[in-house]
């Protein structure tokens, strides 16, 4: 037990921070593209209670890590509201306002790594501080790649169908009130191995450019 608090003192703010601005920039792509919802909602902001789900955020991953021993963890956050409709440019724009989630789990797991090298300079040994580095650098990086699975209701999904032709989109996007149950059995059954290691490799790849 003592291990398990260990663990979730040490991810617990960079599972926040995850996924607070990573719903909090799909609500200001959004707004910046011409549709204010999320923003009218309060949704476009860093404070973290507005973006958890007890359920989805909490309860499920929390669950999971204690009955698995950490071998399966999955979770989410509430979904940030958009209207397609009052895009400037509707299909061309929700591509953006996808792309953003995954792309500032990108932007912060290059923080997470600048804030380690950081430690580093000033000569910190917290081991603790090592750790929080290491789970903000891998939680983001996992988001940055699950996310942009290219099947919705993920962001990847949203991006694909922005992408393809009309009588292609609309189709594809039909997929969605099944994705979830896809994915889910694609992480089970370990299959979703094949899209997330390349993914990752590509993350790690672009995080280490930076701070090289």
């Amino acid at each position: 037990m003592e291990h398990i608090l260990q663990t979730i003192a040490v991810y617990a703010l960079p599972v926040l921070l995850a996924i607070t601005l990573h719903e909090a920039a799909h609500a200001f792509a959004a707004k910046y593209f011409g549709d204010t919802t999320a923003y009218a909602q309060g949704r476009m902001t860093l404070n973290p209670l507005v973006h958890i789900d007890p359920i989805g955020t909490i309860l499920i991953p929390l669950v999971l890590y204690i009955s698995t021993g950490g071998a399966f963890l999955f979770g989410y956050a509430k979904p940030v509201p958009v209207n397609i409709g009052a895009l400037r440019r509707p299909k061309q724009h929700m591509l953006w306002v996808a792309a953003a989630g995954p792309a500032s789990n990108l932007l912060m797991a290059v923080g997470w790594v600048v804030f380690g090298v950081v430690l580093m300079t000033i000569g910190s040994t917290e081991a603790f501080f090592a750790r929080m580095v290491q789970a903000g650098v891998v939680v983001n990086l996992i988001m940055f790649a699950f996310n942009l699975f290219p099947l919705p209701p993920l962001d990847g999904g949203r991006i694909i169908t922005s992408l393809l032709p009309m009588r292609l989109a609309i189709p594809y996007s039909r997929i969605e009130p099944f994705g979830f149950f896809i994915v889910m059995a694609l992480v089970i059954s370990g299959a979703m191995n094949f899209w997330m290691q390349p993914v990752l490799s590509f993350g790690y790849a672009v995080v280490t450019f930076f701070v090289k």
